[in-house]
Order: structure tokens, then sequence, then C-alpha cells
């Protein structure tokens, strides 16, 4: 009798987690075909119990990144809890007797979390590890010099810190190092359309890509000078550098091309709607 008993509450909790598999499974389903459907993200950020990090790092955010201090509070902790998660999943290995600390670590990862804050699925899983160099550094590799570099097939990116540094200090010429190689990674694993997130990615740099090459306006980008003509070596260029100008000179980059902005903003998911202050 005990025996029988002891199979029936077996059965019932088998037949429940079936149930929540099922009723979990439908609700990702409903949840993609939505997002799909309106190409935005329904839900951003949902963190039980968010990370912190150490106090020195909180004050290295708070102090030494613009982007964070103009969050609103609530967004302030969900950047945090992705600061966190990145800095645990990614190595940080330096070259050239450069010395890694807290500055560096925060700093490179808020860098990559700004770039995706818009999406849900946040991390880079094109990405395994971050090395840093001193200064300007030769690649193996490409057997030439560089200030930062992301090798997809060993999905590693590189940075010389003086130049992450300057790109990173100087907020009003458009030309960021981090921000530069991070959108690498994220044209890369987007293109894959592995997730939601990098198909809405996929869905709009289809579209901007499509209005960009459209002649006219080719020529009316190129006329205006506006871009760096870096940006015009090719599509990956091209998108690191209106990244570069999405986040160090909206306003400009709005007034400018505003249909172009629209897109880029769709690309990344990114909503004003963060800026709560």
């Amino acid at each position: 009798m005990e025996s029988i008993e002891i199979n029936l509450i077996f059965i019932i909790i088998g037949i429940l987690i079936l149930i929540t598999m099922v009723i979990y499974t439908t609700i990702q389903v409903l949840l993609t075909t939505v997002e799909q459907i309106i190409n935005q993200p329904l839900i951003r950020y949902f963190y039980l119990s968010p990370k912190k990090l150490s106090l020195p790092q909180q004050s290295i955010l708070r102090n030494q990144f613009p982007f964070y201090q103009k969050l609103s509070a609530k967004h302030q902790i969900y950047f945090e809890h992705r600061v966190y998660k990145f800095l645990k999943k990614y190595p940080f290995y330096s070259r050239a007797g450069f010395v890694i600390n807290d500055e560096v670590k925060i700093l490179i990862a808020a860098t990559g979390i700004m770039i995706t804050f818009g999406m849900r699925n946040y991390l880079f899983h094109r990405l395994s590890q971050v090395i840093v160099y001193p200064d300007i550094y030769f690649s193996n590799i490409t057997k030439e010099y560089h200030k930062g570099e992301y090798n997809p097939g060993l999905k590693t990116i590189v940075f010389s810190w003086k130049h992450f540094k300057e790109g990173h200090d100087t907020t009003n010429d458009n030309l960021n190092l981090g921000i530069h190689e991070f959108s690498h990674i994220l044209h890369h694993q987007g293109l894959q359309k592995s997730n939601t997130c990098s198909q809405i990615f996929a869905n709009n740099y289809e579209v901007l890509m499509k209005q960009v090459k459209h002649p006219p306006n080719l020529k009316r980008l190129i006329d205006s000078e506006y871009f760096r003509v870096y940006a015009y070596t090719n599509e990956f260029e091209f998108v690191s550098v209106i990244l570069e100008h999405f986040f160090e000179s909206p306003q400009q980059f709005k007034k400018e091309f505003p249909e172009l902005f629209m897109l880029t903003q769709k690309m990344i998911g990114f909503s004003p709607k963060v800026f709560g202050r």
C-alpha cells in the first residue's frame, strides 16, 4: 500500500513537470512569434535577484562610464547585473607585460554590454576571451600592427589599452575602439539568426543596408562626409562606424539622417526609455 502511494506521488510529480515544460515551451513559442511580428523584443530585462559588482567596481561604473550615469535607477541595476555576468563568462588575458585591473575589466565589459543593452540576449556567443595589450601590437595572424581587432575564428577580441582608453575618454569624435570592435562581434552573431534578438538585428540590418546601397542615398551619405571614409570599406565597417556615431553623438546622427538613426535603433533593440532621469 505504501509503495503504491509513493509511486502515485512520483507519477503526479512527473505529470506536473511535463505540464510545466509544455507551458514553458508554449510561452516561448508565442513570445518568439509575437516578437518576430512586431520586430522588437517584448521582454528585455527580468532578473529575480540581480547580481552586484564589488564596491570598487561600482565606483568605476558610476564615475567613469557616462552611459551608465544617464540610465534610470532601475536600468542601472540591470546594467550592473549584465556587466557582472560578462565578467563571469569571459576571461581576460594580458600581453606584453600589461597589468589588468578592475578599471580595465569594467570599462571593456561595460562597453560590450552598452551596445547589447537593448537586447534580451545580451552576452556574445561569438566571444570566448578578451586580450589586452598596453599599446599598438603586431598580430601574428594578420601580420600587421593593430590597435584592436576581433577574430571570429578564435572568438577573441583584442585591444590596445592605450587606444581603447583614448576612444572611451574622448566622447565627441565618433571614434571609439571598444564600440567598434564589439560591433563586429554583434554583426557576426546577428547574421547567424541564432535567437530572437539576432533575428531582429538581421531583419533591420537587411532593411538598413538596402536603403544605404540605394544609389541616391549612398551618394548623399558620402557627400555629407558625416561618416568617415573608412565606413565605406565594407558592410562590417559601416555598421561599426554608425554604432560609434549612435552612441557618441546620437542627437546629431538623428538630425542628419533620421531614418538611418531609427533603423540603427531598431537593429540593436535600443529604447530611449532606459534614460529615465
